[in-house]
């Protein structure tokens, strides 16, 4: 894309915010450019927030009926799927899902736990259960 063709339409998710975006400046290098975003850009990620409330409502209710543990619901609710938790809590994938189970998070260490709520940014006890 070139310097000039950054799109500036505004984008009400970015809040007013800028953010930058790789260009081709005019000598033909790569340059930084701010943009206030487009409205393409707008529609997909209010989808996508709307699917990830969706999601953590939807958790709310498995946690409640005693099938998923609190992890699942503050997962969605801090906008993460079981790979951005792996990622950010060091766990491997697979553990995460067995974890998002009632006996699977009942089994976790002390030490388990505050992996978890720090990669949530949160308290342990706020992780152990609904808001």
């Amino acid at each position: 894309m070139d310097q000039d063709a950054v799109p500036q339409e505004g984008n009400a998710t970015l809040a007013g915010q800028r953010k930058l975006m790789y260009a081709r400046g005019a000598d033909g290098r790569t340059v930084l450019v701010p943009s206030r975003g487009w409205e393409a850009e707008e529609i997909v990620t209010s989808q996508a927030i709307d699917a990830l409330i969706e999601q953590a409502q939807e958790a709310r209710a498995r946690v409640l009926a005693g099938i998923a543990a609190p992890l699942e619901y503050w997962m969605y609710e801090r906008r993460m799927d079981v790979a951005l938790l792996s990622q950010t809590s060091g766990f491997w994938q697979w553990r995460v899902r067995r974890h998002l189970t009632p006996a699977g998070f009942a089994g976790l260490s002390a030490k388990d736990r505050q992996r978890y709520a720090d990669a949530l940014g949160m308290s342990v006890d706020a992780i152990e259960k609904l808001p």
